[in-house]
């Protein structure tokens, strides 16, 4: 019942509307408000909070959704794989029990573990915390399948060290932006967190970004690249197009293939920023690849 429900909210969530509306209304929020509550998702555990930031709809290319949601103590999400898409569930908060293909490891926030299509995945809170859970999926196309393995991943050995990908989303890795980030101003930080070669999907990249107060992103458009910034702190404004939106902890900011956008950090606390880019396919995103190391190579 609980999993019917999951997706029941799921397709409602990610339905298309008719008209692209306005960017301050393309912008996903946050709203515990406005969560449900679920159980034993995908076999797992306990209970959860869920509510979806942004939907199928939210970009032309293959993001299929960004989930927002609290984990309770003691429960968690099953262990389950998807043949045509794949995921990344982060941790903003708290620490949790992440497992692979099988191997499961307990990793400290913020930090995120990417699952490749084709292979499984779960996550379980053992705390006695809510864990604050972020969720992305990608896929070859715009349809999303799963397939539950009836394992909550409970009680099970623990790896010291993970044997799979992890990512940090640690402020005291970044360094100053310089060509990496070339729209970037004076002061603005700077870290790929994950590259192109880890997705097997349009799936492109994972940054991290944190803007002082003053920093900016300037202007940018890429006709081959979507983005979203998803805001893990502080506040600020984005431009897409010729629109302006304020944006603030938790929303989540889509920009769509051939989207100008520029961001720039508004209060006294630092914008910190992850980024999510998927590209228009797969040539696309060897394209990219290949532009991004000539550009990142060394001058002889």
């Amino acid at each position: 019942m609980a999993i019917q429900l999951f997706h029941s909210l799921f397709a409602l969530a990610h339905a298309a509307p008719p008209s692209a509306p306005p960017v301050a209304d393309r912008i996903g929020h946050t709203d515990p408000a406005k969560m449900r509550d679920l159980t034993a998702v995908h076999g797992g555990a306990g209970s959860m909070r869920f509510g979806p930031l942004l939907g199928m709809d939210a970009l032309s290319t293959n993001l299929i959704f960004i989930h927002r949601g609290v984990i309770a103590p003691k429960s968690g999400i099953g262990q389950h794989f998807h043949d045509d898409c794949e995921e990344m569930f982060v941790i903003l908060d708290g620490e949790a029990e992440f497992t692979i293909d099988g191997r499961t490891s307990r990793i400290a926030g913020p930090a995120g573990v990417p699952d490749r299509k084709g292979h499984a995945h779960a996550i379980y809170n053992p705390t006695d915390k809510p864990l604050q859970w972020l969720n992305i999926n990608v896929g070859m196309t715009k349809s999303y399948d799963n397939v539950d393995l009836g394992d909550p991943r409970t009680g099970v050995a623990l790896d010291p060290i993970p044997q799979f990908v992890t990512m940090r989303l640690d402020r005291s890795l970044l360094k100053p932006a310089g060509p990496a980030l070339p729209d970037a101003s004076a002061g603005a930080l700077y870290r790929r967190a994950l590259g192109p070669t880890i997705f097997s999907t349009p799936w492109a990249y994972v940054d991290h970004i944190l803007l002082p107060p003053g920093s900016t992103l300037g202007n940018r458009t890429q006709p081959d690249m979507s983005e979203v910034y998803y805001v893990i702190g502080g506040a600020g404004e984005a431009t897409i197009g010729q629109e302006r939106a304020a944006i603030k902890e938790g929303d989540a900011v889509p920009v769509d293939l051939g989207e100008a956008r520029a961001i720039r950090q508004t209060g006294d606390a630092p914008l910190e920023l992850m980024v999510i880019g998927v590209a228009r396919d797969l040539a696309a995103k060897a394209r990219y690849r290949a532009e991004t190391e000539a550009r990142m190579r060394p001058a002889r």
